[in-house]
């Protein structure tokens, strides 16, 4: 089964991660600054929870998908990196407080520490194919924004996506998975995916 027949199997819940209101409020300019600044330090704090757990699975993982695994944890090291950046500029503190979405999230990618291999590159697309899927959603991005949205949406980062895709299909393929289990993993990621959103919009 190609894990992209999950895309379509469960079009409502991919809908709602990749459609949300936050995305379209910067696309048209209108989410303020300061929400937008405060989905950026729960990023960040996301963006190294996802290393970490990229760099035990790359440890595990079957040969075939090493490179794509190992290229990703450097891609992530980068991007901590221009969050950094991002945070100078903004008057960001990166060290802030975790919300609870972000806490959920990285409960859910320490369980993937236990999954076996196919589920832990399935749910690994997943999350990378939302956020490729989401960001292109708000393309070209209100002004203010628009710097942010063609960051997230490079071919190369499309590129990263389809191989992740390889490596899962692969997996999935070679443990002879059950489709249940996978259908879980995607549907797992997929509501910590839109649950992450709103931590950026007013209460």
């Amino acid at each position: 089964m190609p894990v992209t027949d999950l895309l379509a199997r469960h079009a409502d819940a991919w809908r709602g991660a990749t459609r949300h209101p936050f995305l379209g409020a910067v696309r048209d300019g209108t989410v303020p600054a300061a929400a937008f600044d405060t989905w950026l330090v729960q990023d960040a704090h996301f963006v190294a929870d996802l290393l970490r757990f990229q760099a035990r699975l790359l440890a595990r993982a079957p040969r075939a998908a090493q490179p794509v695994l190992a290229a990703g944890c450097v891609a992530l090291v980068e991007e901590l990196a221009w969050f950094e950046e991002q945070a100078a500029v903004r008057g960001l503190d990166l060290g802030g407080p975790r919300l609870p979405a972000t806490e959920a999230y990285a409960r859910l990618l320490e369980r993937l520490d236990g999954a076996d291999v196919a589920t832990a590159l399935t749910a690994l697309w997943t999350i990378e194919r939302t956020y490729l899927d989401a960001w292109s959603s708000a393309l070209p991005g209100a002004p203010a924004y628009r710097a942010f949205v063609e960051h997230w949406t490079v071919p190369g980062f499309a590129a990263y996506v389809a191989l992740l895709q390889e490596a899962a299909d692969a997996a999935v393929h070679a443990a002879v998975a059950d489709a249940a289990s996978v259908d879980a993993v995607f549907l797992e990621v997929v509501d910590a995916e839109t649950a992450f959103w709103p931590t950026a919009l007013p209460a």
